[in-house]
């Protein structure tokens, strides 16, 4: 038998093997799906790639007196009046290690920047029903600027400056403009008030990872709006202003425009205009859900037909950039979901999960780089409580990706009779490992149990077994190895209870500790064999270091 041949032993044994193995497997398989139901996962290659600071949260310059509905939700969590000594506010963004902030909203193309030559009053936000977003002209002064950044600097170990927050700070870009009689604004920025900013910024050391021009003034505006062909004029200035005064610097902040709402000819003309190089990041906002007063809210977000819409705007804004012949990347800048604060119990509570959730996982399958929600803190969709700093349930789902989910993105396709109540997403691992999936279970009614294939191990397979219900019989690399596990985080609502504000992780309540402490999220470990069981109303995190993905090598 020296001799081996493909009529010989070894094949034989090989088969026997694969057999053996083969038969552990397929009855918990044709268990959870006995007509062939599984999640596919593409593990030859990428689909796209997103910054490894995925995930982004941002503060807004509202005042108390911001109000909705006879509602008034943002407290003190302004840029101006925020907290910057709670220990708890502190945590919550070291444990991202980093967190990218976006600094603007709204008022931010009504503020002014203290300048120490010439000294100049610096006056708080007013509110003004006659004035456009109902406030008065505000200021940011100069020290509350550094107290800013110190507690950007607290953020990180400070052996390691890339683990500090990453600030992206949004520049009013209304300045020097004329009104026009249709509420619009014409003419040129005037760029001398940022630019004091700036200077002031990089003599003090502080670090920005962007400067970013204006907010929703693309297209028809919110509340009021600037030409596309004009807007491109003035980001090609901040671009030669960013370059002047970080002149020397081996890196430069990136600029990004224009913070808006997507219009497919004004973002077109935008960036044809600042070709070659003159704008870095494409940055639009989402409120796909309506206003926050709408009490439809929770059966739009527990509507996968109504989670697919927004499908087309990353699909139209990834095609726009693939063909501008540019680099510009594209990222959500603001998300909030419900526009004007949202609504209490729903955009805070644990039922937001699996539109945020959704949300990261589709804009990454259009190669979106970074998706910002709106908020960190203030309003009722804040990832912290406005009061006590305390997280809500998105605040632990997001960490939960940050550290969970790599950059590179994974084709993922239901297969079988899964219902399209079932979500699902793939990552490479984040410093791992295999890949991670990502499953929502939208409904209330149905446990599902999902087994999950690589696209290579399912081709290989007998397809007419999985629609014959027989299980799957497919070759060795889709079926994990013999007393393998898998790392796996379920997140339910406390009591069941979709508006409730505690989310449980395995069963158990997060919550911080009476010292601040964000809570160690620990996963259970799953015999590798089983399907993933997602229970009704259920989100999870599984980690599978076996996968065998070319894609995360």
């Amino acid at each position: 038998m020296s001799r081996v041949s493909n009529g010989g032993v070894l094949p034989q044994l090989l088969g026997c093997c694969l057999f053996l193995c083969l038969s552990r497997h397929v009855a918990a398989y044709s268990e959870a799906g006995a007509y062939g139901d599984a999640v596919i996962v593409d593990g030859e290659a990428p689909i796209a790639v997103t910054d490894e600071d995925f995930i982004c949260a941002t503060l807004d310059w509202w005042p108390p007196e911001k109000c909705d509905y006879g509602t008034c939700s943002w407290g003190s969590a302004s840029l101006l009046n925020l907290d910057l000594s709670s220990p708890i506010l502190l945590n919550a963004v070291k444990a991202f290690s980093p967190l990218k902030l976006r600094l603007g909203g709204t008022l931010q193309d009504k503020v002014t920047y203290q300048t120490l030559v010439p000294a100049q009053p610096c006056t708080h936000f007013v509110k003004n029903e006659s004035e456009m977003f109902g406030f008065t002209q505000g200021c940011l002064p100069l020290p509350r600027w550094d107290e800013l950044n110190e507690f950007f600097k607290k953020s990180g170990d400070y052996r390691a400056v890339l683990s500090r927050a990453v600030i992206i700070f949004g520049l009013n870009a209304l300045n020097g403009r004329v009104l026009r009689s249709d509420g619009s604004f014409e003419g040129p920025w005037n760029c001398t008030n940022a630019a004091s900013l700036i200077r002031f910024t990089v003599n003090k050391g502080y670090t920005i990872h962007g400067w970013e021009f204006g907010n929703e003034l693309s297209g028809s505006g919110v509340g009021t709006s600037v030409d596309a062909d004009q807007y491109a004029a003035d980001v090609i200035n901040l671009k030669w202003l960013v370059d002047d005064i970080y002149r020397g610097f081996p890196v430069k902040p990136l600029v990004l425009a224009p913070g808006g709402f997507f219009d497919a000819d004004w973002f077109a003309e935008l960036v044809r205009k600042t070709k070659p190089n003159s704008l870095d990041v494409v940055t639009h906002h989402i409120y796909n859900l309506g206003a926050g007063v709408d009490e439809h809210l929770v059966e739009k977000i527990l509507d996968p037909t109504y989670l697919d819409g927004e499908a087309s705007t990353f699909r139209d804004l990834q095609g726009l950039l693939r063909n501008s012949g540019t680099n510009v990347k594209g990222w959500v800048g603001e998300a909030g979901g419900a526009y004007n604060s949202g609504r209490h119990l729903v955009t805070d509570s644990f039922v937001f999960s699996f539109w945020f959730l959704d949300q990261l996982g589709m804009s990454a399958t259009y190669d979106t780089k970074t998706y910002c929600r709106q908020t960190l803190v203030g309003g009722n969709y804040g990832l912290l409580n406005t009061t006590t700093f305390h997280p809500n349930p998105d605040y632990y789902s997001a960490l939960l990706w940050h550290r969970l989910m790599g950059t590179r993105v994974l084709s993922t396709n239901l297969t079988g009779k899964l219902p399209n109540s079932i979500r699902a997403y793939a990552h490479c691992a984040k410093e791992s490992r295999g890949i991670t999936l990502l499953l929502i279970n939208l409904s209330g009614n149905t446990t599902t149990r999902v087994p999950i294939i690589s696209k290579t191990a399912y081709s290989l397979g007998r397809k007419d077994l999985w629609a014959g219900g027989s299980g799957f019989r497919g070759n060795i690399p889709g079926l994990p190895p013999a007393e393998s596990t898998r790392e796996e985080y379920h997140l339910t609502a406390q009591g069941g209870d979709l508006h409730s504000q505690t989310m449980l992780l395995n069963g158990n309540a997060l919550k911080v500790d009476e010292n601040g402490n964000i809570p160690m999220m620990m996963p259970v470990r799953v015999e590798a064999s089983q399907p993933v069981t997602l229970a009704p109303y259920s989100i999870v995190f599984a980690h599978i270091p076996f996968f065998q993905a070319p894609a995360c090598r």
